[in-house]
């Protein structure tokens, strides 16, 4: 039996680029479905926040760009904490997962820091 289950992620992004954003979005994304065995047809939807420093592109492009192009996106500009870490690409996919698969949440680079448990 399937359930609908949500996956984290979050990745440091090096500079404000178009490039730089596309180049650590779709490695995040791919390492998530990787590690969760995510198959596209599955997911419902995802939804990216970048902390106010990463304006330079929308994660959701390169999630396009990645051929995620029939799942619904969203983003949204992260709270500005002050102290919080910056650069910061975060994503929750919801998806459909079977019910005994342990998800995988991913934290890469820099945001490793968000959650050391991952």
């Amino acid at each position: 039996m399937e359930v609908v289950k949500g996956i984290r992620g979050a990745i440091t992004v090096p500079e404000n680029s178009g490039e730089a954003i596309e180049r650590q979005t779709k490695k995040l994304l791919a390492e998530i479905m990787a590690k969760n065995n995510l198959q596209k047809e599955k997911i419902i939807s995802i939804f990216f926040t970048a902390t106010p420093d990463l304006n330079a592109q929308f994660p959701a492009t390169a999630a396009r760009k990645a051929g995620l192009t029939e799942i619904p996106l969203l983003c949204a500009q992260e709270m500005d904490v002050p102290g919080s870490l910056k650069k910061v690409i975060r994503v929750l996919i919801l998806t459909y997962l079977p019910e005994n698969q342990k998800v995988q949440h991913l934290y890469l680079e820099g945001a490793k820091v968000l959650r050391p448990d991952c």
